[in-house]
């Protein structure tokens, strides 16, 4: 099987070893590649609704994996607290995946699911939404991102990170950006506005986040357009809201134009 472009990016984040969570299956098909493919030795599929899980469970049969990937009917991590994990054998490290979804529904997922999360030294997210309120919300959970890829594909932005919570350490602190380093050493560190759209993508002068920027920035000057003929006090909210957000896209283009730094 071969998976979309999207599927394949965030395939590419998983530690090879690991067995696997996918959150919002729909098809299992990131599992089933996955397991395939020797890269995890088992996952779990979930879903919220019936339908998509049913379809996993046919789609994992159809490629003999039954024995490898089960599945469970959960809203986010609900299934995974520590009482429900009897039928888990695995004492390997896990990696959760939580893709295609919104921001604040990932949030709220990671957020109610507090307790499932020791079981995980690692996860691979994709927030369709509301970016940068998201990274917010990793840096206050004191999550560290390690790794961030972005794609484009059939015109849609995605996205994504591989970050890392290790136990033990205070909710204050905050994580080193270098991934060999993100497990054992911490420093002090707070997001500029620019890097809310990913410090390592704008390190790297990504040029999908530079055609994402620019987009939002078209979209941004559009809604103020819309804006100018309202003098209400929602319209006033909302012109803030968007020069507050048009102030984060100038900052993080302005990195694509300054030049290369000297090695």
């Amino acid at each position: 099987m071969e998976l979309s472009k999207r599927l394949a990016a965030v395939a590419s984040l998983v530690t090879r070893g690991n067995a696997l969570v996918d959150v919002g299956t729909d098809h299992a098909y990131l599992p089933v590649w996955l397991v395939l493919n020797g890269i995890c030795p088992k996952a779990v599929a979930m879903d919220v609704k019936k339908g998509p899980l049913e379809r996993a469970r046919q789609h994992i049969a159809g490629y003999h994996l039954s024995e490898q990937i089960g599945t469970r009917l959960s809203d986010g991590l609900i299934a995974l607290t520590p009482e429900k994990r009897g039928d888990m054998p695995w004492d390997g490290p896990w990696t959760l995946v939580i893709a295609g979804m919104g921001g604040p529904l990932m949030e709220r997922i990671l957020t109610q699911g507090r307790s499932a999360l020791p079981l995980f030294t690692e996860a691979v997210l994709q927030p369709q939404s509301d970016l940068p309120h998201f990274r917010r919300f990793l840096k206050k959970e004191n999550y560290c991102v390690t790794q961030e890829k972005m794609i484009l594909e059939e015109g849609k932005f995605y996205p994504m990170m591989k970050v890392a919570f290790p136990p033990g350490v205070s909710l204050t602190g905050s994580c080193t950006r270098d991934p060999e380093e993100s497990l054992r050493q911490y420093e002090d560190s707070s997001y500029t506005e620019d890097e809310l759209f990913g410090p390592f993508l704008l390190s790297e002068r990504n040029d999908i986040l530079r055609q994402y920027l620019e987009r939002e920035s078209r979209i941004c000057a559009g809604i103020m357009e819309n804006l100018s003929h309202t003098d209400s006090e929602a319209g006033a909210r909302r012109r803030e809201e968007i020069l507050r957000y048009q102030r984060q896209i100038s900052s993080a283009l302005t990195r694509f134009r300054d030049p290369e730094p000297d090695p």
